[in-house]
């Protein structure tokens, strides 16, 4: 059983089997923080998978991410577990962002798939993989992941 810590937070860090189990759990969104050009943060939810550690998305080149993104790479994605006794993964690291249309439509079908089910997968794949997207890959510097805080 946890308890408090140095850190202040309470409950147990996750196994490796385990943090990948909650961060592809259902349709779970993230919330990623990007850095804005005058240094102040900018979060907004997203969709992903996993490969590996990586974390997996697609957003739109002239958004506030995309533009972000471009100019830096680091990203900081937070996903939580909103039911007791509560849980989240913290995962800071630096994008790498490709316009390749082929990785792209392959990436951007496994996302559909986890959030629209296999039946939409291909129809949102292929309209989330066009020019003017981006296909985003946060590499992992340092993951953060507590299970059970409230116990």
């Amino acid at each position: 059983r946890g308890g408090h810590r140095e850190d202040g937070l309470m409950g147990r860090p996750m196994g490796d089997a385990e943090r990948r189990g909650f961060l592809m759990a259902g349709t779970r969104t993230g919330m990623l923080a990007t850095v804005r050009r005058d240094g102040s943060p900018h979060v907004a939810p997203i969709w992903f998978v996993l490969d590996g550690d990586d974390v997996v998305l697609t957003t739109g080149a002239t958004t506030t991410k995309g533009r972000n993104l471009r100019r830096d790479p680091r990203a900081c994605l937070v996903v939580d577990d909103p039911r007791p006794p509560f849980g989240f993964v913290r995962i800071d690291g630096e994008a790498e962002l490709s316009d390749d249309p082929g990785a792209m439509l392959e990436w951007a079908t496994r996302i559909a798939a986890r959030y629209m089910g296999p039946d939409l997968a291909e129809r949102y794949g292929r309209r989330n993989a066009v020019p003017g997207e981006l296909l985003v890959r946060v590499r992992p510097r340092r993951i953060v992941s507590e299970a059970g805080v409230a116990d």
